[in-house]
């Protein structure tokens, strides 16, 4: 495929796709710690691995590495739980602390059960517990508190980003796209997948609505959720266990550059069934 940008011309959302998308894993990046730069890490593990960047290849990084080099650590032993978390946990039996967290992280509960904290984030995203994670983190310094400690998601993660892009777009001399992706559950579904809470520089949703299909029929509500595809796929290989591979470079796509977020892929609440 002819990886040159595309034009957008009248389409926003203008995308394509060859017959074959290549996805590889980075596979070293180092421990990241708060106030790392990122950019820089992503950076020379690619050319240690004697890895590209080509104009309109997207980067798929985890979450978790973005809030761990953004310092979003949280001790909960330093939180005293509302009556409201209280009142929650009792019911869903989470410690109250962690769902003090998720509360503060959030702007509405969507379901309570045993064992499940469904919320919509400060962000717009709906996932259980607000994305907070307590797998594969080390406390930023052991000294700073007791513990137990959480990792909370991005503040931001279209500006985080869109930083990525900034940076590593810079270092390449290319356009590319970047994707912060974090695992979220679905509604009727059993299972998490890799889900776009990040996106910049690509078109988070593919707009078909106007195209014909085979038969001359033109198409009235086809919209892909773009980002969400290719954080689905790079969740195969990125792993969810002690596999260690947070950045996933996919090639195979032709994109119009574009300034939409991750956060056009979220209903609003008006609009959302689950809520």
């Amino acid at each position: 495929m002819n990886a040159e940008v595309m034009d957008a011309g009248s389409n926003r959302d203008a995308l394509a796709c060859s017959e074959e998308l290549s996805l590889r894993a980075l596979r070293r990046l180092p421990h990241v710690a708060p106030g790392d730069d990122l950019a820089a890490l992503i950076d020379a593990g690619l050319r240690a691995e004697q890895l590209t960047l080509e104009a309109c290849d997207v980067l798929v990084v985890c979450s978790k590495v973005v809030a761990k080099a953004e310092g979003r650590y949280l001790d909960l032993s330093r939180i005293e739980p509302s009556a409201a978390a209280q009142d929650l946990a009792a019911e869903s039996g989470k410690d109250p602390r962690l769902v003090e967290a998720i509360l503060r992280e959030s702007e509405r509960v969507s379901r309570v059960a045993r064992d499940v904290l469904i919320v919509r984030h400060k962000t717009g995203h709906v996932s259980a517990n607000a994305g907070i994670d307590q797998s594969n983190i080390r406390p930023p310094d052991a000294g700073t508190g007791t513990g137990p400690w959480v990792l909370l998601l991005p503040v931001d993660a279209d500006a985080s980003a869109e930083r990525l892009r900034q940076q590593l777009s810079a270092a390449w001399g290319v356009q590319l796209g970047v994707i912060v992706s974090d695992s979220f559950g679905r509604p009727f579904r059993n299972g998490t997948l890799g889900t776009a809470i990040g996106c910049a520089g690509l078109p988070p949703i593919y707009d078909q609505r106007g195209a014909e299909d085979l038969f001359g029929r033109k198409l009235e509500h086809t919209l892909s959720a773009t980002a969400d595809q290719l954080a689905a796929a790079s969740d195969l290989i990125a792993g969810q266990a002690a596999e260690s591979r947070p950045v996933v470079r996919v090639r195979g796509l032709r994109f119009a550059p574009s300034s939409r977020g991750a956060s056009a892929l979220c209903r609003r609440p008006g609009e959302d069934l689950y809520l």
